[in-house]
């Protein structure tokens, strides 16, 4: 992602508390939902895993969804509420409305994505987005916008070697043969990536560029740089309309971080930046051989210190650490650089004329991350290095993968955890990111991740069965 494009850091969405939407905007809302001939209204959220859920309303009933809010039962969604204290109520963000460019004509559909309220009339402390708009607000309080642009990767395959639906279990069947970057006419992905543009301005998103990646069947969209809030949205739309897209071309669209032994992984590199009130980039300094300013440098450092830490909440699942491996691209050691790819953390190069372009790279997320979650423990990663006054270690361009461990040791570079375990006991040491996840979300996402590893470790996987059924 090259664009130095932000929003106004005075639209960023960083309150705690929800206002009562002016009368005037309902109705301005309301006249577009009616204009675009919407004949139902997705009310969407997000559970703590990052899944999308939602309620399905009348446009007749959108006037008093936006007054008053929607009802739903919250005691089956993952990490929300107990049987005892279920209801809970859904209250839209108008500024996410979008009519989604699929499905039939004749049925049209919209969406608002909406933040998740107590019966009190309190934002629900366990609501992804608003962890997200907590850390969001201490950043302010600071004076700065953070501001983020996700790569997300993705693996198109067909189903089943083409067969629709049967008995066969689902196997990754490559859609393409091609290659980093690579165009041609055989290249039938390259028109599921124009249609997944198409459908993304229909949706009020830009989709920066869209290109093969390096592995078979492997590809990335980049989207525009904006308000953390307005990119996480944008994650959970642009993750849908993969999904959708791919399934109109008899394809479908995984975000497995590794769903192919051998070959690179799918990521989602974030790159960060901190605006003030003037709309300048606090990250840049002309004087720095790095071009980043002393605030950016403790940021860096104190995403280097919680990375353990964050690792589970930005890779979480199980098959995250199959991609965090030396050899594919993937970080694994904890340290910053700027031409260095196997760094965790990468500067891009600086263009004169450029400064809102300056930034900085996190590289070991992937697209199977809550994105409200992620965001928020990235985001308290850096504050805590700037409130702590951390200093950034030494720069190291080197390839680490082909360090020797005394060197490693030699230059303090430490590792990622090597799996979900470790990463879930990495994020029970740290309180920097227990607390910005805040104690509801943190309790409901460990139960379920050490649910996952627990029943991950006790299988008896093919590659076992293949080493020692016979030989032993």
């Amino acid at each position: 992602m090259h664009n130095d494009r932000v929003s106004d850091p005075h639209d960023s969405h960083v309150e705690t508390e929800d206002v009562e939407i002016p009368a005037a905007e309902r109705k301005a809302l309301l006249e577009r939902a009616h204009a675009d001939r919407a004949e139902f209204i997705n009310m969407q959220f997000t559970d703590v895993l990052g899944t999308p859920k939602c309620v399905t309303i009348p446009t007749s009933g959108l006037e008093e969804a936006l007054q008053r809010g929607v009802w739903f039962d919250g005691s089956s969604i993952e990490g929300f509420a107990r049987i005892h204290e279920s209801d809970m109520v859904l209250h839209p963000d108008p500024n996410t409305y979008a009519l989604l460019p699929w499905g039939r004509p004749e049925h049209r559909q919209a969406r608002l994505i909406c933040n998740v309220h107590l019966p009190t009339g309190k934002p629900f402390p366990g609501d992804p987005r608003q962890v997200l708009r907590r850390s969001l607000a201490r950043a302010q309080a600071l004076g700065y916008t953070f501001n983020a642009g996700p790569e997300l990767e993705f693996f198109l395959f067909r189903r089943n070697n083409g067969e629709a639906g049967g008995s066969a279990p689902l196997r990754p069947v490559p859609h393409d043969v091609g290659g980093y970057f690579e165009f041609s006419v055989q290249d039938l992905a390259s028109e599921v990536r124009a249609d997944i543009m198409r459908a993304l301005e229909k949706l009020g998103m830009h989709g920066e560029t869209a290109h093969h990646e390096v592995a078979t069947a492997q590809h990335e969209i980049d989207i525009q740089y904006s308000d953390a809030l307005t990119a996480a949205d944008n994650v959970m739309t642009l993750r849908q309309t993969i999904k959708a897209i791919a399934v109109s071309h008899d394809l479908y669209a995984t975000f497995m971080p590794k769903p192919i032994f051998g070959i690179n992984g799918t990521g989602m590199h974030i790159h960060q930046s901190f605006f003030d009130e003037q709309g300048r980039n606090v990250f840049f300094d002309a004087d720095n051989p790095y071009k980043l300013s002393s605030v950016a440098l403790q940021f860096v450092a104190g995403q280097l210190a919680h990375a353990p830490g964050l690792c589970a909440v930005v890779a979480p699942t199980v098959n995250s650490y199959k991609r965090l491996t030396p050899g594919y691209e993937a970080p694994v050691y904890i340290c910053w650089a700027r031409v260095n790819r196997s760094s965790l953390i990468r500067v891009p190069s600086y263009s004169p004329g450029r400064e809102k372009g300056t930034r900085a790279e996190l590289r070991c997320p992937d697209p199977t991350a809550n994105p409200y979650l992620a965001f928020a423990v990235m985001l308290a990663a850096g504050l805590d290095g700037i409130e702590r006054g951390l200093e950034a270690p030494e720069p190291v361009e080197e390839d680490v993968y082909h360090f020797a461990d005394s060197q490693l040791a030699e230059r303090g570079i430490e590792a990622l955890p090597e799996s979900l375990a470790r990463a879930l006991d990495e994020l029970e040491k740290d309180e920097v990111i227990r607390d910005a996840l805040g104690e509801h979300a943190y309790e409901a996402f460990i139960r379920a991740k050490r649910a996952e590893w627990d029943e991950y470790r006790i299988q008896v996987t093919d590659w076992e069965l293949e080493r020692y059924l016979e030989s032993l």
